[in-house]
């Protein structure tokens, strides 16, 4: 009888060991969902009496470019009585339709006397570690999601979020409410003609005959 129940002890432990309840993958949430990293990039021109010298501007024009500024993209213009130099600025973002924000992020070092630093904080949306086939499918003891569960999905909403801080925290409403607006997509679904309206047309490809 003693051996009995130590078997059945035994056997307990086991099956207590084999059936963790700390796996984040034994839920319906997907463990592999997006990451929003951030990176601020930093170009100090020079401004003497609050202006941009000669020759800045294209500097400037030429960084931007080169980083591919877009929306999603944050740009400050941080330094001392520089406020002739930040409209010049917003004049050359505004080329890439952006806007300078106000303030400036904690930047490594000083803004030197009789320059303007300009800072592109840029967010990115990434899965890390998708697509993720690190564990079989079959067998699963454990009742646990696929490894590869959400990397589809979590994937394609990060490559499409135009903004990806949106991801982080939403944004307060501007209070103006436009009917057209909300109402556009239903209108332009049910104003287009259905793709089969005008039946199958008799076109040959080139080449054919």
């Amino acid at each position: 009888m003693r051996s009995k129940l130590f078997l059945i002890a035994l056997c307990s432990g086991v099956a207590a060991c084999s059936t963790p309840h700390d796996l984040a993958d034994k839920g319906v949430a997907a463990v592999n969902v997006p990451v929003v990293t951030s990176a601020d990039y930093v170009f100090d021109a020079a401004a003497p009496a609050g202006a941009l010298a000669p020759g800045e501007a294209d500097r400037v024009n030429g960084w931007f470019h080169g980083l591919g500024i877009g929306y999603g993209d944050t740009i400050y213009v941080d330094g001392e009585d520089a406020y002739q130099a930040r409209a010049q600025l917003a004049a050359i973002a505004g080329q890439y339709g952006m806007m300078v924000s106000a303030g400036a992020p904690v930047t490594a070092g000083m803004v030197q006397p009789g320059t303007v630093r300009v800072v592109v904080s840029r967010r990115r949306a990434v899965v890390p570690y998708c697509p993720n086939w690190s564990l079989p499918s079959s067998p699963n003891y454990d009742n646990r999601n696929m490894s590869n569960f959400g990397c589809a999905v979590n994937a394609n909403l990060a490559a499409m979020v135009a903004n990806p801080e949106d991801l982080i925290h939403g944004r307060a409403g501007s209070g103006i409410n436009d009917t057209n607006t909300a109402a556009k997509a239903v209108i332009l679904y049910r104003s287009a003609p259905p793709s089969g309206a005008k039946g199958l047309q008799d076109v040959s490809p080139k080449g054919s005959k």
